[in-house]
């Protein structure tokens, strides 16, 4: 196809956008004026479960698995960059139990900031009756430290192993706490990779922003890595680390518990934020690799960011997303338009998820620019 000349003044916007931490939105894009901050509001009917602190140990394993219900709405203006659900805590929020022997605590959906402390995803664990398994190292030691605290008041069960979701800061940047614990860090081959070529650069991007909070955060490399799937059977719970395919970014896996129907699906689904997408992402094999992901038939979904969801929600804004985008560049792209009509892509559909207003000119210009030569 024909390649398309611009003004690069034009794209200015673009490339500030993408010169941020593990690939997120800068800090630095935080509306300057916005309204009175928004209230966190929640009830018992919107959260999948109760708070921790709130019932005993014995309480917690003898409750019924429950249904997934509606989330909580989400944040939004100066409430998504500065709210604060565990004050007391380096996390953003304390682990919430989804259904028995899962646990996850729900980032903010927000950029990485000192506010929350770069818990800006989902840091999850499985408990069994052998052991412990953390997904997301979390994006700093001390991160990762308060988060085996908040374990520790659930089990006494050892964490045995800590597996990263991908190579971004917020998965992996905890894990020197993890190994010191004795726990083994495991990853997919491609994200080792990422790492070892860009974890020094993340790791100064996330002391800038975290600054003392990034105390003790250095780059330590996985202990063990795969490539298609690695089984790990641990008191009586097949849990299966699965690469489905091409997604958000390289090394991307899911954890799978059949036994229990639930996925941490990690960045292959989103439903609370608008997906970013990179220069290395791949649309259209991000869509294949989904036909995967759906064919687990999950009923609990535990996303990379976000509350526990199922997956009509995930398919709707990941896979109907990415479809939907790709169908309008192509439109775009058969009429003989350029980077500028790619950006003008009405996606209202999609702009009440936070940080839309920053991304979704971006990922128009990404899917345009890639499909330009498909």
């Amino acid at each position: 196809m024909r390649k398309t000349f611009i003004n690069l003044s034009i794209l200015v916007p673009i490339i500030l956008l993408s010169a941020c931490d593990s690939n997120e939105v800068s800090e630095n894009s935080t509306p300057a004026n916005t309204e009175e901050k928004a209230a966190v509001q929640t009830t018992d009917q919107q959260q999948v479960a109760a708070p921790v602190e709130s019932e005993t140990r014995a309480e917690s394993e003898s409750k019924v698995e429950p249904e997934i219900m509606a989330a909580a709405p989400a944040l939004s203006g100066e409430a998504l960059y500065t709210s604060d659900k565990a004050p007391d805590s380096m996390l953003y929020d304390k682990p919430q139990k989804v259904i028995d022997g899962v646990w996850s605590a729900i980032g903010a959906t927000a950029p990485a900031r000192y506010e929350n402390s770069g818990h800006n995803n989902n840091l999850s664990f499985v408990i069994t009756t052998e052991g412990v398994l953390v997904v997301n190292a979390g994006g700093s030691y001390l991160l990762a430290e308060a988060l085996h605290t908040e374990i520790k008041k659930i089990t006494d069960q050892p964490v045995k192993y800590v597996v990263l979701e991908n190579g971004q800061g917020h998965a992996m940047l905890g894990s020197g706490y993890w190994k010191e614990q004795g726990a083994t860090v495991i990853a997919h081959k491609d994200a080792a990779h990422e790492i070892e070529e860009k974890s020094l650069d993340i790791l100064e991007q996330q002391k800038e922003v975290l600054k003392d909070k990034a105390d003790g955060t250095k780059v330590v490399m996985p202990d063990e890595t795969f490539e298609d799937k690695k089984i790990i059977e641990m008191g009586g719970e097949r849990i299966e680390l699965l690469n489905l395919g091409p997604a958000h970014s390289p090394g991307d896996i899911i954890v799978w518990l059949p036994q229990k129907q639930l996925v941490i699906s990690g960045d292959m689904a989103f439903h609370q934020r608008m997906l970013p997408l990179f220069e290395e992402t791949d649309t259209a094999a991000w869509i294949e690799s989904w036909d995967n992901f759906a064919a687990l038939d999950a009923k609990y979904v535990i996303p990379g960011h976000g509350e526990p969801t199922d997956m009509a929600e995930v398919t709707r804004y990941t896979k109907d997303y990415l479809v939907f985008l790709r169908e309008k560049v192509g439109a775009v792209l058969e009429d003989g338009g350029s980077l500028l009509e790619a950006y003008e892509i009405d996606q209202s559909d999609f702009m009440h998820l936070p940080t839309a207003e920053f991304l979704s000119k971006r990922n128009a210009g990404q899917v345009f620019q890639s499909m330009e030569f498909e």
